[in-house]
């Protein structure tokens, strides 16, 4: 079988099993090795086994455990609550103070857990009450709750992070510290769409009474742990003192000893931390040699270099490139999940990137925030539908809500298209990167 051919079918049924339910793990695994085996024989199935030992056991993915432990653990914790309160009072003054505080609180979640739905479910079910005792137009409090979730992959750790470093073979340390910046940035954005809108309208979002500064400074003694951990972590890979691993391991035995010492948890919760820890793992694992059996039959890398002499051929200026490749992954963010957009599109783009000349840390960070993107756009928007169903809002309102923060969010993708220094500034100041 021709190989252009067998990529084409191989996609072809990909998408046909993601789109009848199939998990994305599966979906990539069965496709490849059904058009593996007619295509290229017994050394499809050689592909299987080798490819499989070799993505398990890669050390690249070993800092993944230890994060997902120390989210997993913290989500055992009051720390949302305590962080959503300390925003609160810190933020009263603000038109929409509740609104920013919930975002500011997921910023602040993001910082340990790394992940988006868990920013969600650890800031919503405690900001949700204070919302409707306040009478908080309820489109605009659930959309800024949706869209925050942005803020978990990108601030650092981030489990995303430590998959993209992976496929696209970079060091994760510059990769964890390059999205401190632009996560502090987003979260700042994201914050000036309520105090706008309630500028604009006060009755979206009522004023919730003054705050003492001794309550305000009283606070702060709750969300030391979240510093702590966050200072650990990012503090040893900046300053050259440990590894992204190594970071991982002691920004864990931190969030153990805080939970255990700080908010009274015992066994079962930790139990319960770690076998979620397992399964999380266990996921993206089998999703990550899913898709490295996917692009050795559909063959990236001869797509990547077809691509690269198209692209040298037609001559367009490489930033151009770079915001064709946004768009693109936009428009794909709404029919296909993250996951499977980067096993898929990574190792076609990433050679193009690095042939133009173009930093591969920069449009590392860009394909972070674009992932997260496609949380949001339905129908595969997974953070919209959680917000839905947790929180019984109408699709119709839910839309027009998040519609908003949505134009935020692409401003401020193609601000770091624009200005790749948001990115690479703060990483070119590491020691013994």
């Amino acid at each position: 079988m021709d190989p252009l051919i067998a990529a084409l079918v191989c996609i072809g049924i990909m998408l046909v099993m993601l789109n009848v339910g199939l998990p994305i793990a599966y979906a990539l695994g069965f496709s490849s090795m059904l058009v593996g085996f007619f295509a290229f024989g017994n050394a499809a199935l050689d592909k299987l086994g080798w490819t499989t030992y070799h993505t398990v056991f890669n050390t690249a993915w070993t800092p993944l455990p230890l994060f997902a432990f120390m989210g997993c653990l913290i989500a055992q914790t009051r720390i949302g609550e305590d962080l959503f309160g300390s925003a609160r009072l810190w933020l009263s003054r603000l038109p929409g103070a509740l609104v920013v505080s919930a975002i500011i609180g997921q910023a602040g979640m993001a910082a340990v857990l790394g992940a988006s739905a868990p920013t969600i479910l650890a800031i919503g079910p405690v900001s949700i009450p204070e919302l409707q005792k306040y009478n908080y137009d309820k489109k605009m409090s659930l959309a800024a709750l949706t869209c925050g979730g942005v803020l978990g992959p990108l601030i650092p750790p981030s489990a995303t992070a430590i998959i993209i470093a992976g496929l696209m073979s970079m060091s994760l340390g510059p990769l964890l510290i390059a999205g401190i910046v632009p996560g502090i940035l987003l979260a700042v954005m994201l914050s000036l769409v309520p105090v706008i809108m309630c500028m604009r309208n006060p009755s979206l979002g009522p004023k919730t009474g003054a705050v003492s500064w001794s309550a305000r400074f009283s606070s702060l003694k709750r969300v030391w742990p979240i510093v702590l951990t966050f200072l650990a972590i990012l503090g040893s890979i900046f300053f050259g003192i440990a590894t992204a691993t190594e970071a991982g391991g002691v920004g864990a035995l931190i969030v153990m000893i805080v939970a255990v010492v700080g908010y009274g948890i015992r066994g079962k919760a930790i139990y319960e931390a770690v076998i979620q820890t397992v399964r999380i793992n266990a996921q993206i694992l089998f999703i990550l040699v899913g898709a490295a059996i996917f692009s050795y039959i559909v063959g990236s890398q001869t797509l990547a270099r077809q691509l690269v002499e198209w692209v040298t051929a037609v001559g367009p200026h490489p930033i151009l490139v770079v915001v064709m490749i946004q768009v693109l992954l936009l428009i794909l963010g709404c029919f296909i999940d993250g996951m499977t957009i980067m096993m898929i599109t990574i190792p076609i783009f990433v050679p193009m990137i690095k042939s133009m000349g173009l930093n591969p840390l920069w449009f590392a960070v860009l394909y972070l925030v674009n992932m997260e993107v496609s949380l949001l756009t339905p129908p595969m928007g997974i953070n919209f539908f959680l917000v839905k169903n947790l929180f019984e809002i109408e699709t119709s309102d839910l839309l027009r809500g998040v519609a908003p923060y949505m134009l935020m969010l692409v401003i401020f993708l193609f601000i770091l298209v624009a200005f790749p220094a948001i990115s690479t500034w703060l990483p070119s100041m590491m020691i013994g990167k």
